[in-house]
């Protein structure tokens, strides 16, 4: 399968504020999702004085063998005795995986993609209260013939700040199952696809693998020893900060 590029002219983004637990509806696959996991995740520019984010993601979840689909729930968590402020989600595929939607969220333009990654979406949450969470569905394809790895960065409204970093972490398995209706993926394992040059298949390395910001505070995804960079603050979501 041909990589995706994101290339939807994206409008304002609409801040949203969330005062209780937000769980959008799920689609074919999310009832497979396993626990939430935050493994490949890191703190990277420090949060205010009392926030805590962090993100989830199941710890497995289940891809259609014909159509490649599947779909993750993407969490965000204020564990600290504080309200976040205005915040947003980076939902970004790498890989075999391509995130082709988040509900009540925005694509990225190509221009503003990470090097390396080919697809995204940026979910404004507005302010998350303390001891509160927000969810949401997921909408990819994987490519079971490769890698696929998903990154989830918790941002300032106006990108300016990375608080916390999932990813990019693998989904994926050493036992794949062509002739079966769908392959289970485990987070966190390198996929190993079935037939003909798996052993050729490039590595990841290791999934929590995040490097510090430098002084211009965009958003770092890290895929094994390579840094991938934000190569200019997004202004997507002028006027919603």
């Amino acid at each position: 399968m041909s990589s995706y590029r994101a290339a939807v002219a994206v409008g304002p983004l609409v801040a949203a504020s969330f005062s209780a637990v937000l769980v959008l509806s799920g689609t074919a696959g999310a009832q497979d999702e396993g626990p939430a996991s935050g493994k490949g995740g890191k703190a990277v520019d420090k949060a205010p004085a009392g926030v805590e984010l962090t993100t989830l993601l199941p710890e497995k979840i289940s891809v259609d063998n014909g159509s490649e689909k599947t779909s993750i729930t993407a969490t965000v968590k204020n564990g600290g005795i504080k309200d976040s402020g205005r915040i947003r989600l980076l939902v970004v595929g790498f890989d075999g995986l391509v995130v082709k939607n988040v509900e009540g969220c925005s694509a990225i333009p190509e221009k503003n993609l990470p090097a390396g990654s080919n697809s995204g979406f940026a979910c404004p949450i507005g302010n998350l209260a303390a001891g509160k969470s927000a969810s949401y569905t997921v909408q990819a394809t994987y490519d079971l013939g490769k890698t696929g790895k998903i990154c989830l960065p918790v941002q300032t409204g106006d990108g300016k700040k990375t608080f916390w970093q999932q990813g990019p972490v693998p989904f994926g398995t050493d036992n794949p199952s062509p002739d079966a209706p769908a392959t289970p993926l485990l987070l966190g394992t390198d996929n190993e696809p079935a037939g003909p040059g798996a052993e050729e298949l490039p590595r990841t390395g290791p999934a929590d693998a995040v490097l510090p910001l430098g002084a211009a505070g965009a958003a770092l995804c890290a895929a094994g020893a390579a840094g991938l960079w934000w190569s200019r603050r997004r202004r997507t979501d002028t006027g919603s900060g």
